[in-house]
């Protein structure tokens, strides 16, 4: 069973979201990257095709385009691509536009072919072309990654052209300018819910994710939510999709253990201690409005009800005093940490827990392929002092690991946190991959190579914790 996709001997990279009406499906396309050691046969570059009506089964054609993000639109019965090129010597990138009858074949219009200004924008970053039809100004409107010119490096935007025929655009000044990154937002997406609308972008300076803005109008102000994110560092370039009811979005969560970058320790400690590749499997998560206008995302239909075997887990104390009664367990650790474990967690599955804590803790959570010694594994750690979920993985606890990783946190997602209120968990695992939702409003990837076959477990340091309904369904 698969629930996020990840293609045979390659990873997918951007994704370009398309609702095809006329089919009733979703044709996406994405950025292919070929693992290393895939069949030279088997390897054809360029964008590729994904079909799928569920969000999590999919079929693949490629398609004759070589390029990078960018969105597909459909005017008057035509197909329209707008994607970019990279040119190397001397470097610059290009906006590109393609045309289609059937979604598969597309021939490009070179004369379409355009660069940056040179004036509002600087002759750089110039990619990922998300074009839409403005009704209100009866206008096309293209929002691309780039970097204005600006008195600083911290320049990155969106860029904003518009067209009244899809072949000529007008640069406009840059609908989002937060004079924040040293690098073009990139991947822009925009789309409407009620009476807001939303901005999407990724960054990797001052951050590493995916973001979004909100605004009453197309023109800003663009106002940044409390949590601006849909899930942490392990989701990027994410897009969104509308199907005529639900809005999605789609982003990759990436492999690791190539060393792509040349950053990898000299010293093998395993692909959980190794630079992030650029791509891995897609991961869809269905957005949710909030009534202030905020989002929050949980699980696709298809996800959630991809498992048919339920089963309760039951765990067993390790350290502290439990009390075990039905389907609870509760826990009082005030002068230190306690932990139990369960189930041993299947290759695929997803985990469910309801967790409620009392007092000020330091910590509590839920922890992933431990064994008895509670010390290796993943841990999930909800921390009240700093209203955040903390990812800590298990060499962590070891002076290698405060060797190896010089910095305090490894990976984390705030959540505002309060005490004697529930906090249901839905933890999906593939393989390496991991999503945890926390009451169906908020997610965050992770990746868990080094460990696995083994426990399920629970924790609490210097406070109270009651687990209950712990449930592995596969």
């Amino acid at each position: 069973m698969e629930l996020f996709y990840t293609p045979k001997h390659a990873k997918i990279g951007d994704v370009i979201p398309f609702y095809n009406e006329a089919e009733n499906q979703f044709d996406h396309y994405y950025l292919k990257n070929w693992n290393p050691d895939a069949p030279k046969e088997q390897i054809l570059y360029g964008w590729h095709r994904i079909t799928t009506k569920d969000n999590r089964s999919y079929k693949e054609v490629p398609t004759n385009i070589q390029g990078g993000t960018g969105s597909v639109i459909k005017a008057e019965g035509i197909y329209h691509m707008f994607y970019c090129t990279f040119d190397q010597d001397p470097p610059a990138q290009w906006v590109r536009h393609a045309v289609s009858t059937d979604l598969t074949h597309w021939d490009d219009i070179i004369e379409d072919k355009f660069g940056p200004d040179g004036v509002i924008y600087k002759m750089s970053d110039w990619r990922d072309p998300f074009v839409f039809w403005n009704e209100e100004e009866q206008k096309w409107w293209m929002l691309l990654a780039a970097r204005e010119n600006a008195p600083t490096e911290r320049n990155g935007c969106v860029a904003l052209c518009v067209s009244e025929d899809l072949s000529g655009w007008e640069y406009q000044s840059p609908m989002y300018a937060p004079r924040m990154n040293q690098a073009a937002n990139e991947c822009p997406d925009l789309f409407k819910i009620g009476d807001w609308y939303y901005l999407v972008y990724s960054n990797y300076t001052d951050g590493f994710s995916t973001y979004y803005r909100m605004s009453r109008s197309l023109k800003g102000p663009w106002l940044r939510p409390e949590i601006d994110t849909f899930d942490g560092r392990a989701f990027y370039a994410a897009k969104t999709g509308f199907d005529g009811k639900d809005h999605y979005v789609y982003g990759w969560n990436p492999t690791r253990g190539e060393d792509s970058w040349k950053f990898d320790p000299s010293k093998d400690f395993g692909n959980d201690y190794k630079t992030w590749n650029w791509g891995g499997s897609l991961v869809v998560h269905k957005i949710v409005q909030h009534p202030d206008g905020t989002l929050g995302v949980c699980p696709v239909e298809s996800v959630e009800k991809a498992f048919f075997k339920k089963q309760k887990a039951a765990i067993k104390p390790l350290t502290g005093t439990w009390k075990m009664k039905d389907d609870m367990a509760l826990c009082s650790s005030l002068d230190g940490f306690s932990s139990a474990v369960g189930n041993r967690i299947p290759e695929v599955c997803c985990i469910k827990a309801k967790l409620k804590y009392t007092g000020n803790p330091t910590r509590f959570g839920i922890a992933l392929q431990v064994d008895d010694t509670f010390a290796q594994g993943y841990y999930l750690m909800f921390e009240p002092w700093y209203n955040r979920i903390q990812f800590r993985s298990g060499l962590r606890m070891y002076e290698q690991g405060g060797q190896l990783f010089p910095y305090a946190v490894e990976l984390e997602r705030p959540l505002k946190l309060e005490a004697d209120k529930e906090y249901e968990l839905a933890v999906y695992i593939q393989g390496t991959l991991a999503v945890l939702y926390v009451n169906h409003d908020l997610a965050f990837g992770f990746r868990m190579y080094n460990e696995k076959g083994r426990q399920l477990g629970f924790f609490v340091s210097e406070g109270i914790l009651e687990v209950k309904d712990i449930i592995i369904e596969e």
